[in-house]
């Protein structure tokens, strides 16, 4: 058995040229074999020095060499080359969302399915070592009851001539199927599943179609409730990605671990709600929150080396798998499809 996956990735600019590439060449157990790319792809080819560059993705397919790509196309694509891969007997690590809605996410399913091949999504905010370690202390106990999180990504994400994030027959959506659906996986992680989902959804500053505000409110079957605000209306500078995790024994707050790096910061305080009710209510008294050490990890690496890994060991992916991409992507359905139901209220 090989001791290193021969990776082809479909979609080779973008974040697989920023991310993920350098995040594989990293991964002990994974090797870049070729790309694909309609544009520039020989250039991605030669920056980091892979041999086979293609055009078309039947090319990459039809490459023996290839044992399992990785996908990172516009979403509207992603239905067809999922099904073009799996029948090529390649195993699948393919970019979120899935795909565009719930039907094409469970016909991308069945197709790896009928075929027997693995298939993983790119949720990488499950990698990172705050994250990990955020949930080590949930299942610990250290936080007594999840109660309520708070889940922040924003950009400035303005009008750029021909991006396929700005039209929603490519990208499905905006703000709100770009990015919070990363923060609903993020927070299931911590939480379980989701049962309710309102939000509300607009065109506050950009000029494209798609939304570039999204607030949304869950509620998990344990009973937590939870926040997600997305925008690409808000300065980059300006927010600061905060994670907010509360239980009835303690918080954990982040800044900067949400989104495409390894580092930022988290602090956390614990052990409490054992004392009997403040009459005073002096929200203005020291807290003391600790410092919470956590292993820097790049996400991507992580996740391609998990896969890898599964691949080289028979065993399909429990992280990220199908039927978690499924699950996401009808939370994202039902998010809009609550918007749409929106009553006016006049005041």
């Amino acid at each position: 058995m090989s001791e290193k996956v021969r990776f082809g990735v479909i979609g080779a600019g973008g974040i697989a040229r920023r991310k993920t590439i350098p995040g594989m060449l990293k991964a002990d157990n994974c090797e870049v074999v070729a790309v694909m790319d309609p544009v520039g792809v020989r250039a991605i080819a030669k920056e980091f020095g892979i041999r086979r560059a293609y055009r078309t993705e039947k090319e990459l397919l039809a490459d023996p060499q290839v044992q399992a790509v990785y996908i990172a196309s516009p979403v509207y694509c992603h239905l067809k080359q999922i099904q073009m891969a799996a029948a090529a007997g390649k195993h699948i690590l393919c970019e979120k969302p899935l795909a565009m809605n719930t039907s094409q996410a469970q016909k991308a399913v069945e197709a790896c399915r009928r075929h027997k091949v693995f298939l993983q999504e790119g949720y990488m905010m499950k990698f990172h070592g705050a994250h990990r370690k955020i949930k080590q202390l949930i299942d610990e106990g250290r936080l007594g009851k999840v109660v309520y999180m708070r889940a922040q990504l924003s950009c400035w994400y303005p009008p750029i001539k021909g991006a396929w994030r700005q039209d929603p027959r490519k990208g499905g959506g905006g703000a709100l199927i770009d990015m919070a659906s990363h923060l609903f996986d993020l927070l299931e992680y911590f939480a379980g599943p989701v049962r309710r989902v309102v939000a509300l959804i607009g065109r506050q500053v950009q000029n494209y179609k798609p939304e570039d505000s999204a607030t949304i409110l869950l509620e998990f079957r344990s009973g937590a409730h939870a926040s997600v605000d997305c925008f690409y209306c808000i300065p980059d500078e300006a927010s600061r990605t905060r994670l907010e995790v509360y239980g009835s024994a303690g918080a954990i707050f982040t800044e900067g671990t949400i989104g495409q790096s390894r580092g930022g910061k988290m602090e956390g305080i614990f052990g409490l709600g054992t004392a009997g009710y403040d009459a005073a209510q002096d929200k203005d008294v020291q807290r003391v929150f600790e410092p919470i050490p956590f292993e820097e990890v790049d996400p991507y690496t992580a996740e391609c080396s998990y896969f890898a890994e599964g691949i080289l060991n028979g065993r399909p992916p429990k992280i990220n798998d199908g039927k978690n991409a499924v699950r996401i992507l009808r939370i994202v359905d039902q998010a809009y499809a609550s918007y749409r139901r929106k009553a006016i209220l006049s005041v």
